[in-house]
């Protein structure tokens, strides 16, 4: 009767992790999850479905205010263009340069990418040094039918798992040498 009990107890354990795992991968998703601020950060963003069944055609990544440079990720049989915007005034860049224009977004076209099947897509970026902050990466994924907006952004004091498309997200930790 006891091992019957920790067999149960087991099984409802591993399906709880199965639904919160399957929840965790239902939209797309950035690693890693917290990056040092005020440095480098090779961000990579999962796409684990298409659009209700349809293949995923296209990604755009809208980057947050205070990433100074970012360079994406060639992908083959992909497509990448980036979108520039010009600050309101130049900054200092990490290695002493002048910065007056950032990547304002990134996109992806090309694949398809099959529903059941999925794929990563890479930027590195440089990350502003504003530690115990979110940077929310708002994702519109397009398919050949549909699209989906993982742009969601909670507001303070609200958690990010009560939204139904929350934005990928990455915590700005203290940059410890």
């Amino acid at each position: 009767m006891r091992a019957l009990r920790m067999w149960i107890g087991s099984t409802i354990a591993a399906a709880a992790a199965m639904v919160s795992c399957n929840a965790a991968l239902a939209h797309v998703t950035v690693q890693p999850a917290d990056a040092p601020a005020d440095s480098y950060a090779h961000l990579v963003f999962t796409v684990p479905h298409g659009c209700s069944g349809s293949a995923t055609t296209a990604l755009r990544i809208k980057l947050p205010e205070g990433i100074l440079s970012a360079k994406p990720q060639m992908k083959p049989g992909w497509n990448v263009e980036i979108k520039s915007r010009k600050l309101e005034a130049p900054v200092q860049g990490p290695h002493g340069k002048s910065i007056t224009d950032v990547v304002d977004e990134v996109a992806w076209r090309g694949g398809p990418l099959p529903d059941n099947l999925y794929d990563t897509f890479g930027l590195i970026v440089r990350l502003p040094d504003k530690a115990g902050q979110d940077l929310h990466f708002p994702v519109v994924q397009e398919c050949e039918q549909g699209v989906e907006r993982w742009i969601e952004i909670p507001s303070a004091g609200q958690g990010s798992e009560k939204l139904r498309a929350p934005a990928p997200v990455v915590r700005l930790k203290t940059k410890t040498h």
